[in-house]
């Protein structure tokens, strides 16, 4: 069993012992800290809660426990139930809540579950709220209110609606461009949310010709829920033998969007985010960021639009935090993350999945030439696991030591540019595992650059 805790939630695998699984306890005891934290912060005001959950088979228990244990602490809640986490986001905005739980463990497998918890912004908790909310960890410390001053419970099955509604006002998303391009598509829902939400989505868009796979939502996973190529076999399978457009697939929760061309290759999960900006930069022009891990290919894109890339630390809370400071238009993550400030500051495939298919529509061009516009670039993602009494910063360090002469980035873990191509280190935090990500123009460069960093540290463990 594993339990995860960080400074805005926790996730786990289901069952086992209170502190060794996701147990009720656990649910409770974070949910409680959660609601501690917000009666702090907003006094003897009124707090309302927006809760959502994925299609997971633990959803409702935990859902269940989540919602007694605010309604205990005398906090109303919104139950949207079956819901995506940029929709429960879009909600805390929509109906002034001042907070909300998504329960979901994102790309982890069926036996995961977790809380994400928002703050009144719908954003993910930052570092300092998370740390606030730490000091309230105790469960035996909760005041519980009586009877009569218990939280009020109220479900509401129109916020999906009402975040699609949001996404078809914008102006850069063009529904009349969108029906008359009469995309064939195909959606893989991972037998979770996004089987309800995308083929909704695309039907208001002016999509006539949608094909499920995988879009009822049992929970019940039929491959391995990340949307990386190796798990989407059956999608782009059934992109061609449709003779589609193009395939879309989300991850349970629905803020992760990967696409499949026409002829079943995958156009990227670095280049949904790349797409999208382009098509945004050119109408609305302005800065873009995304974390230190993902594709330079973005930061080239914004240049030729006039604007400014930043890089952040990896994690959705940071590349808000540099898309906010350095007033970045649009921007995310290379995981198929993108975050449109028009909208909400939170990813969203469902915004993601307007633009791109308003910018392809505008472009009349296929997915696979649309790719061929842009830098390209690929990504090696390796994962080093170490001894267990390894000191991971000293390996890092001494990495940085040995290319002391190229530039660096040490904002999280160690990123080393070499001209146009570059690698990234970063520590697990809960395994003695390095993450390495090399990048260049050529994905037998970029495994090339990973295997020599990778031999580099095999070396240095030799005198550790």
């Amino acid at each position: 069993m594993t339990l995860i805790h960080s400074i805005s939630g926790i996730r786990g695998t289901i069952g086992g012992k209170p502190g060794e699984g996701l147990s009720p306890f656990d649910v409770m005891k974070f949910s409680g800290a959660y609601g501690m934290w917000l009666k702090k912060k907003h006094g003897q005001k009124p707090i309302r809660v927006v809760i959502g959950r994925d299609a997971r088979i633990s959803g409702p228990l935990v859902a269940d426990v989540v919602t007694s244990t605010l309604r205990a602490m005398g906090i109303d809640i919104v139950d949207a139930g079956l819901s995506t986490t940029p929709t429960i986001g879009m909600a805390v905005m929509h109906l002034g809540a001042q907070g909300g739980v998504i329960i979901t463990a994102s790309h982890n497998p069926k036996n995961w579950n977790a809380l994400k918890l928002l703050n009144g912004l719908g954003e993910f908790m930052t570092k300092q709220e998370g740390e606030e909310m730490q000091e309230f960890m105790d469960p035996m410390a909760f005041p519980f209110v009586e009877s009569g001053k218990l939280g009020r419970l109220q479900v509401n099955e129109t916020l999906l609606e009402m975040h699609i509604e949001k996404i078809l006002d914008l102006r850069l998303v063009d529904t009349d461009a969108i029906t008359a391009a009469d995309f064939s598509v195909v959606v893989d829902g991972i037998n979770s949310t996004g089987g309800i939400a995308v083929p909704l989505l695309l039907q208001a868009l002016g999509v006539r010709k949608v094909h499920e796979v995988f879009c009822e939502p049992t929970g019940l996973f039929q491959h391995n829920p990340e949307p990386l190529a190796q798990n989407l076999v059956s999608l782009s399978s059934e992109v061609v033998s449709k003779n589609a457009h193009l395939g879309l697939a989300v991850d349970p929760d629905v803020d992760r969007l990967a696409i499949v061309s026409e002829d079943g290759e995958m156009f990227g999960e670095e280049y949904t985010l790349v797409s999208v900006a382009d098509y945004v930069l050119s109408h609305q022009p302005g800065n873009t960021a995304s974390n230190l891990s993902s594709t330079q290919a973005l930061a080239e894109v914004t240049e030729k639009h006039g604007g400014r890339h930043s890089y952040s630390a990896v994690g959705e809370v940071n590349v808000v935090q540099a898309m906010k400071e350095n007033d970045a238009v649009i921007g995310g993550e290379g995981n198929g993350g993108v975050i449109y400030p028009e909208l909400h500051y939170g990813r969203d495939a469902l915004v993601g999945i307007a633009l791109f298919l308003t910018h392809l529509a505008k472009r009349k061009v296929s997915c696979s030439m649309l790719k061929k516009t842009y830098p390209q670039y690929h990504i090696s993602k390796n994962r080093i696991e170490l001894p267990a009494e390894t000191n991971l910063q000293q390996v890092i360090s001494m990495v940085g030591d040995k290319y002391a002469k190229h530039h660096q980035e040490h904002t999280d873990g160690l990123k080393i540019w070499f001209d146009k191509e570059w690698i990234h280190l970063r520590m697990s935090n809960t395994e003695p595992v390095i993450r390495l990500y090399a990048e260049s123009d050529g994905s037998v460069k970029a495994d090339n650059m990973a295997r020599a960093i990778k031999n580099d540290i095999s070396e240095m463990l030799k005198v550790l």
